[in-house]
């Protein structure tokens, strides 16, 4: 499908005309038309990862969320207190849908909330001491917890907490690791510091503090992959079945163990490049592991990533890798005959997080979609330099997009499917466009890997194809004359 580049330009101008002029002038900076000479040089000129401009209705999140919502809390067998009010505990509460192992409240914490619950006396006179009280409970109602995480909010850093001593010493007197994480979710421009934030709370109590009673050559960790619907395990199969040992499974599924041994890997296989980027890097300066970003959304890029992996190992797992292709690829290509005609050429627009607006348009392409607008929430410069030579010429390009900005571009641009998060979904369905809520699968899952792409193709063709639309009036092809009435 081809994109006409200059009408895309004029679409985006036109939109952005709704804004006051230093508005518009700084909201500009976040779009850009794909063009065959940008595409080719994998320069971007979009403007990221800066603050979200104040009256304007952001996607993003808070650090908080970054680090207890994405790092932190699917470790399953560490109990994470949301240090502070309720509200943000709450609303973080289980919607990430991050699978586990275990028997909840027994070995596996990961859909349970832990609060502090702040009152007005504790911003007055401080929570430290309520802190080291609950820290003592937790050990008492869960004696199978291996360690606590403290996830700060916003009123923690702001009276002043000292969390660190806190934690120093209640680590002393219950012999467990106790890690405070300075997540309050005013740092930063997004959730984006959040991560950062955690990665080096890893490094800095986790890492490195257990052994492994045995390595082997072909013994990987996977990074940045938070077992959404089961993503991770549909990974892990694939690694298995070729041949690698996976000794550590950050974080969905993950365990405190698994982040203490996770030195002795001899590759870091890191799935979300944007959440757990920093610590891969450390880990190849401080330990000498090499690390390579593999995409398992749709058969395509999976067969890519499956074959670049095994590049770098021997002779016996690359020859594993294509029996495994061999075996799977029939089975890919009777799913992608049987929906690829219900779905070609249907446009897409995405806006996810930090890296699937890029990760899934390989698998939607699978299928004969067309991908006419792309962007993140909280992305920076090298994760669009990453996604640009993905895209075709004319294609839209938008960094943290208003509801304004997206509400408006797929109204003009007739998008047949749009996929982003949950803030954005009922408005979609208000609308009468197809959603698809692309952070946590809209309750299904997993997507990862050949078993994912199975539900995957089956979850597009229902919504884009769903009978329900048929009953729905698209707001796009509502008449000025019919809206008064």
């Amino acid at each position: 499908m081809g994109l006409n580049i200059e009408e895309n330009k004029k679409l985006v101008e036109e939109v952005l005309e709704a804004y006051p002029k230093k508005a518009r002038k700084d909201r500009e900076k976040h779009f850009q038309v794909a063009t065959d000479n940008a595409i080719d040089c994998g320069t971007c000129a979009v403007k990221s990862n800066i603050k979200s401009r104040p009256g304007v209705m952001t996607p993003r999140g808070c650090a908080y969320a970054g680090s207890k919502g994405v790092v932190w809390g699917p470790i399953k067998d560490m109990v994470h207190i949301s240090h502070g009010p309720v509200g943000c505990g709450q609303y973080s509460w289980g919607s990430r849908r991050n699978f586990a192992n275990g028997t909840l409240g027994i070995d596996n914490f990961t859909a349970m909330q832990i609060t502090s619950d702040f009152q007005e006396t504790d911003i007055v006179f401080g929570g430290d001491k309520k802190l080291a009280v609950i820290m003592r409970e937790i050990t008492e109602m869960f004696p199978l917890a291996k360690g606590i995480s403290v996830q700060s909010e916003c009123p923690v850093g702001l009276i002043g907490d000292d969390i660190e001593a806190v934690s120093k010493k209640m680590s002393k007197e219950l012999d467990m690791p106790i890690v405070p994480v300075r997540c309050e979710g005013f740092r930063g421009v997004s959730q984006s510091l959040g991560h950062h934030i955690a990665n080096d709370a890893i490094r800095d109590f986790v890492m490195g503090r257990a052994e492994l009673a045995e390595t082997g050559p072909y013994d990987v960790n996977i990074i940045g992959d938070y077992n959404i619907g089961g993503d991770a395990w549909a990974s892990r199969i694939l690694l298995e079945e070729m041949g690698l040992r996976v000794i550590a499974q950050w974080s969905g599924d993950g365990s405190l163990n698994e982040l203490e041994v996770a030195h002795k890997a001899k590759l870091n296989l890191i799935h979300c490049h944007r959440s757990m980027n920093y610590m891969v890097d450390h880990m190849e300066k401080a330990y000498g592991i090499p690390w390579l970003e593999y995409n398992f959304f749709g058969p395509t890029k999976t067969y890519e990533s499956l074959r670049a992996i095994a590049a770098l190992f021997d002779a016996t797992i690359q020859e594993n890798c294509e029996k495994m292709i061999a075996k799977y690829k029939p089975v890919m290509d009777a799913i992608i005959n049987k929906f690829r005609p219900r779905l070609e050429n249907k446009t897409v627009m995405l806006m996810i997080g930090g890296l699937r607006s890029r990760h899934t348009i390989g698998a939607y392409e699978d299928l004969g979609m067309d991908i006419v607008a792309s962007g993140y929430e909280f992305a920076h410069k090298d994760d669009y330099e990453k996604m640009l030579p993905m895209l075709q010429e004319g294609t839209i390009i938008m960094d943290d997009p208003t509801a304004y900005e997206l509400e408006e571009l797929t109204q003009r641009m007739n998008i047949d499917l749009v996929g982003s998060g949950v803030k954005e979904k009922y408005v979609y369905h208000k609308m009468g466009v197809p959603f698809r809520q692309m952070h946590s699968w809209d309750y299904s899952g997993p997507y990862h890997g050949f078993d994912g792409f199975k539900v995957f193709a089956k979850d597009m063709d229902m919504t884009v194809n769903s009978p329900v639309w048929d009953l729905v009036t698209r707001k796009s092809k509502i008449q000025p004359e019919e809206a008064s009435i």
